[in-house]
């Protein structure tokens, strides 16, 4: 129970590695506000989690839906201690040339600029607590970079350095500021654009080839990460970055 009584917001929380975060954060204590912009599999968690858990739609790229997730978390169990996050979403592999301005703001928006919303509306209920604790899921992407990906590469680094600098800035007030950079992994909505449109056996192939340890990342081995992180156990714990990647970044 490392997370005994701890509140948590897990962003993209209804499948993939957020799903797997919120039910390792609830095994271990912690009441979870589950976030996604997919209700039904938000719905789907949030009721299979049990009394301490409740879904909140919210659009991370949005200001006010941070302000509303907050104000949810706060005002259902009294406080926030957690946030995680995880949503996330990529251009699909192709040339960088051929990425569209479209896609290139939608990749900051989704993976950076709601990191910089959450420390916006997040902090203030931290301070209030006395501390908190931010976990990024950033990517093996931001440290070894694949082609085709570059503007998603990108953000991920962008995740890396802003979540550190956070890490300095914010640890005066007792705030804890980490990263988690998964491996590939099949089991995310995200591995068919990684891949380029679809996955199939020869492009898994071809992604596990790059992993020394022999086998993808799971939403659980994210996800004990992630519990370390917003644990105690990691008091003194803060501006890394944990690779869960089967020693991909040596």
């Amino acid at each position: 129970m490392r997370l005994k009584d701890k509140v948590a917001i897990v962003t993209g929380a209804g499948s993939g590695f957020g799903e797997g975060i919120a039910r390792r954060f609830a095994a271990e204590g912690a009441k979870v506000v589950v976030n996604d912009i997919n209700v039904e599999g938000g719905t789907r968690v949030a009721r299979e989690l049990g009394g301490d858990a409740v879904f909140f739609r919210a659009d991370v790229t949005r200001s006010a839906d941070w302000a509303a997730l907050v104000q949810a978390a706060t005002s259902t169990f009294g406080r926030l201690d957690i946030v995680v996050n995880n949503a996330g979403w990529t251009h699909r592999r192709k040339p960088y040339i051929e990425v569209t301005e479209a896609e290139f703001d939608r990749v900051y928006a989704v993976n950076v600029k709601s990191v910089y919303l959450s420390a916006l509306h997040a902090v203030p209920a931290f301070r209030k607590n006395g501390g908190g604790c931010l976990v990024n899921i950033a990517s093996t992407a931001g440290v070894r970079p694949r082609p085709g990906l570059t503007v998603y590469n990108s953000s991920k680094g962008a995740v890396i350095v802003l979540s550190k600098s956070m890490a300095a800035e914010l640890g005066p007030d007792k705030i804890r500021v980490n990263c988690v950079n998964p491996v590939f992994s099949p089991d995310t909505a995200l591995s068919a654009e990684f891949a380029g449109g679809a996955l199939t056996e020869d492009a898994k192939k071809a992604f596990l080839a790059t992993i020394p340890l022999g086998r993808f990342a799971t939403p659980l081995d994210v996800a004990n990460a992630c519990l370390y992180l917003a644990s105690d156990d990691a008091a003194m714990v803060s501006g890394v970055c944990i690779e869960v990647d089967g020693a991909r970044c040596v």
